[in-house]
């Protein structure tokens, strides 16, 4: 069993940064991917990123390549998200998931957070 908490969102202009931030309960958070999502009103719930469970393999949605980056550290049971060059369109509830393998559908994910809003004005 893993408790996610995700922290680090707000509003910000675009062009701006944020870094997100999950901690994770448990002694087992270096056994699972985690990966992170976001879901926009009125849309189906998209992957963003995913992070190996050492951290040597990452894999992006097209639309946040180059300007996300995802990391964790195993220590401190948390994995991150840093978001650079923010856009409108990257307005949403971002949230943060476990699960066992390097997976983009939601349904692979065995565990979640409850969400953190970003907003990203013109």
């Amino acid at each position: 069993q893993v408790q996610l908490v995700e922290s680090g969102g707000g509003l910000v202009q675009a062009g701006g940064s944020l870094r997100l931030s999950c901690a994770a309960s448990g002694r087992t958070f270096s056994s699972y991917v985690m990966g992170w999502f976001r879901q926009a009103p009125g849309k189906e719930r998209e992957f963003v990123a995913a992070i190996s469970r050492t951290g040597i393999i990452t894999n992006y949605a097209d639309s946040v390549k180059g300007r996300f980056t995802i990391s964790r550290d195993n220590a401190k049971n948390t994995v991150y998200l840093q978001m650079n060059s923010l856009k409108p369109e990257d307005t949403a509830v971002y949230y943060c998931a476990a699960g066992p393998g390097m997976r983009v559908r939601r349904d692979d994910y065995d565990y979640w957070g409850q969400g953190t809003q970003v907003t990203v004005s013109l």
